[in-house]
Order: C-alpha cells, then sequence, then structure tokens
C-alpha cells in the first residue's frame, strides 16, 4: 500500500488499523448524538442518523485516500447546535434552507481551499497561538471526557463542579486508572484496551441503572434499517438569496476555524508537519474538509468538520491515511446496525478522552511564558477553547488579543494582513 508511505511515516498496517479502530470508538457518539440534536429542527431522526454514517464514512476514506492524513471527519459538534438553535429555531429559516446554506458554504470552502486562501491562513497564524490551541483542544477534550464519565457536571451554585458518587462514575473513575496504567507502561493499544475494558465493566450493572447519568448500556437490539429520506433535500436556490448569505458565512466562518484549529492542533501534539513545520499536506486536507461540508448539505445534516478526537488514533500511533480510511469504514455496518453503538457505552470511551488532553499539552512548553505581549494571546486562546466549550471562540479571541496588544506596542510586523483580514471576518461573524 504505498499510497500511506508506511515506512516515511514510521508505521506499519497494524498499527494503523488498531490506531483506526480507536479513533472511530471514540466519535463513534456522533452517529446518534447528532441525530437528537438536528431532530429538534424538524429533520428526522433516522434520516440524519443514515446521512451522518454516510458524511463520516466517505469524508474520512477520502481523507486518508486524497489527503494521507490520520484525521477523521464527520458531522460538528458544536455547529450542529448553531444549525438547529441559531438558524432554525432562532431566525426561522427552512431546515431545508439552512441544509442549503451548508452546501454553500462548502462549495467556497473548496474553493478557497484550492486557492490555497486557506493554506495563507494557517502561515498567518503564529507559532504561540497554534501551541495554544493544540493545549486548549487538549482540555477541551478532557473536560469532555470528564462530563461524560459524569465525574463533571454542571453546578448552579460554582457552574461546574465535581458530579455525584454513582456506579457509572465510578466505573469511569476505574477504567480511567487503569488506562493510564496501561499508557505508563507504554503498552501497544493502551486507549482501545481501556475502552474494551471500561466496557466490561458496565455490562453487569447497565441494565439496571437507567436513571444513572452516564447513560450506561440499555441494549435495543441489533438491526435498524437505513432511512435516505433527507438525501437531496435541500434548497438549492432558496438558500442563495442574499438574505441567507450572513448564515451562509456563518458556516463557512465556524467550519473553518474549527477544522484549522483542529489541523494545528494535532499535528504539533502528533508532531504530523511537513518540511517547514506546516501541518502535512494541508491543502489536500482542507479540500477533503469542503468536500464533507458540501456532502452533508446533499445527504442531510450540518458541516462535516475534521474531529479532534482523532488525536486518539495519532497517540495510538496512526500516521498514515490507512488510520483514516479504517476509521471510515467502520462506520458504514451502523448505518444497519446502529443500536450495536449502545454496547460501547461513553463512559467507556471517556477515560480515553481524558488521557488524549495529558498527551496534547506537550506543545504548551513551547510558548514563551516570559514574553508576555505572546504570553497573554496564548493563554486567552488555550483557556477560552474548554471554557466556552467552543475551538472557535478560543481561537478568535487569540487573535484578536494578539493583534491589539502587537499594534499597541509598536509590533506591526508581527501582525500580517492577512491576520487583519481573519480578525474583521471574526469581527463580523460575532455580530451575525
Amino acid at each position: 500500500m504505498k499510497i500511506f508511505r508506511f515506512e516515511e511515516n514510521e508505521t506499519n498496517p497494524r498499527t494503523e488499523i488498531l490506531a483506526g479502530i480507536t479513533t472511530f470508538l471514540a466519535t463513534m457518539y456522533i452517529i446518534v448524538v447528532n441525530p437528537s440534536i438536528l431532530s429538534a429542527a424538524g429533520l428526522n431522526f433516522s434520516g440524519v442518523l443514515t446521512a451522518t454514517v454516510l458524511v463520516s464514512a466517505f469524508s474520512s476514506i477520502a481523507m486518508g485516500l486524497y489527503a494521507n492524513n490520520p484525521i477523521v471527519l464527520a458531522p460538528g459538534m458544536g455547529i450542529n447546535a448553531f444549525f438547529t438553535y441559531s438558524v432554525v429555531l432562532g431566525l426561522g429559516v427552512r431546515w431545508e434552507t439552512a441544509l442549503g446554506a451548508v452546501f454553500w458554504s462548502g462549495v467556497i470552502f473548496i474553493l478557497l481551499s484550492v486557492f490555497n486562501v486557506r493554506t495563507y491562513i494557517v502561515k498567518a497564524i503564529p507559532g504561540p497561538i497554534r501551541y495554544a490551541v493544540a493545549a486548549g483542544i487538549g482540555l477541551f477534550i478532557s473536560l469532555i471526557g470528564f462530563k461524560n464519565g459524569g465525574f463533571i457536571t454542571a453546578n448552579p451554585a460554582t457552574m461546574i463542579g465535581i458530579g455525584a458518587w454513582t456506579p457509572g462514575t465510578i466505573i469511569f473513575i476505574s477504567g480511567l486508572l487503569i488506562t493510564a496504567l496501561l499508557v505508563a507502561k507504554r503498552m501497544k493499544g493502551a486507549l482501545i484496551l481501556g475502552i474494551a475494558l471500561t466496557t466490561v465493566m458496565a455490562v453487569p450493572v447497565g441494565r439496571w441503572l437507567a436513571a444513572d447519568s452516564a447513560k450506561l448500556i440499555a441494549w435495543q437490539g441489533f438491526f435498524s434499517a437505513p432511512d435516505f429520506s433527507l438525501i437531496f433535500k435541500l434548497d438549492f436556490t432558496g438558500s442563495l438569496r442574499l438574505a441567507f448569505w450572513p448564515v451562509v458565512f456563518a458556516f463557512l466562518f465556524t467550519d473553518m476555524f474549527d477544522s484549522l484549529s483542529t489541523f494545528i492542533g494535532v499535528a504539533e501534539a502528533g508532531n504530523i508537519k511537513d518540511a517547514d513545520g506546516e501541518p502535512r499536506n494541508i491543502k489536500e486536507s482542507l479540500i477533503v474538509d469542503g468536500f464533507s461540508t458540501m456532502i452533508s448539505g446533499l445527504f442531510g445534516t450540518s458541516s462535516g468538520t475534521s474531529y479532534i478526537e482523532s488525536a486518539t488514533g495519532i497517540e495510538e500511533g496512526g500516521r498514515s491515511g490507512l488510520t483514516a480510511v479504517v476509521a471510515g469504514l467502520l462506520f458504514l455496518p451502523f448505518m444497519f446496525f446502529s443500536p450495536l453503538l449502545v454496547v460501547i457505552p461513553a463512559i467507556a470511551t471517556a477515560p480515553a478522552l481524558v488521557l488524549v488532553g495529558v498527551f496534547m499539552m506537550k506543545p504548551v512548553i513551547q510558548i514563551p511564558w516570559q514574553k508576555m505581549d505572546d504570553a497573554i494571546p496564548a493563554f486567552l486562546a488555550m483557556i477560552l477553547i474548554p471554557l466556552t466549550f467552543s475551538i472557535t471562540q478560543g481561537i478568535i479571541w487569540g487573535f484578536l488579543s494578539w493583534t491589539f496588544i502587537k499594534l499597541l506596542l509598536g509590533k506591526r510586523q508581527e501582525v500580517p494582513l492577512v491576520l487583519l483580514l481573519i480578525d474583521a471576518g471574526a469581527i463580523v461573524s460575532m455580530l451575525i
């Protein structure tokens, strides 16, 4: 399989397959979570589930074969909530028109990538911000892991706090300690083994813990027929009306910075970079990302994007596109067997997500903390990603604070024109 360049990437098929399985296990939640969010906008649950599987599979396989990167794509969390609660329910836009806006944002996305505009954007991002985004994404992933494990919950007095001591939480903590030990021993396949062991621990109690906030195993059978009812249901022409272009721009901007942040974060953490220190095959990867968004509108779901959970497979040694291809292929059977996903509860993958945060903190040592005009924007980018539950917000405020501080200190040479244009776009997107 010369296309994956195993020797050049210092990997092998066995490692890549294990990495692909690990990444799939960390991202498969989207198959049922995405339909539950979009169904609130009036889309058919089973139709969105089928669309989610198709987008995740085709996009991830395309990433592996075309860009040779171990990054999985699927309909993005956050942007699906924006689709439902801001665009459809908030602005009163028909979901067919919103799907059209997703499609056209994908078309623009591809054009920006083909003409290297987005590559220039990547190069305009200051080094300290890049390192901070990688670490911030790590904190974000860990927060998601702790939340999925029921260890951290909402608290009206302190915003967040430690959760109740339930059987689910105890299983999560046990799984975290076991997986941490396997990782510390540098055992090959530690994350996937930890997921398997935590799942086994959850089996005996899953049946009679329906009230547990961790949502353990609730068996629903084997088979569920695919539903293709949402394919090509988008409104092509209606979404092109001038009144909807702010919506198209909002989808484009959010998707663009989610994917850019993910590429930069996993590239820094996993050292998947080219000779110039840029994320490897960035142009090809961004084209695939745009393709994912475009087919999302066609198939009936919100924008597809690169997933930060790809870091789980990268930490398992995934370095080539075979990791993404394996993960993509694993999505396809669940178009028919989606109920099987509940066999692996959220608390089983939660320990792996927490530990990925550890792996992704490595770049933080490269931030010049003694240089305050670099350190402050980097810190804001890093800390706001988990605090706002948004990668996009973190990187936006990192950019804006960098530009503000550098310009007022008379360091105009450290603020390229492209960054100024990004800042303008960020401000416009927040005002929409």
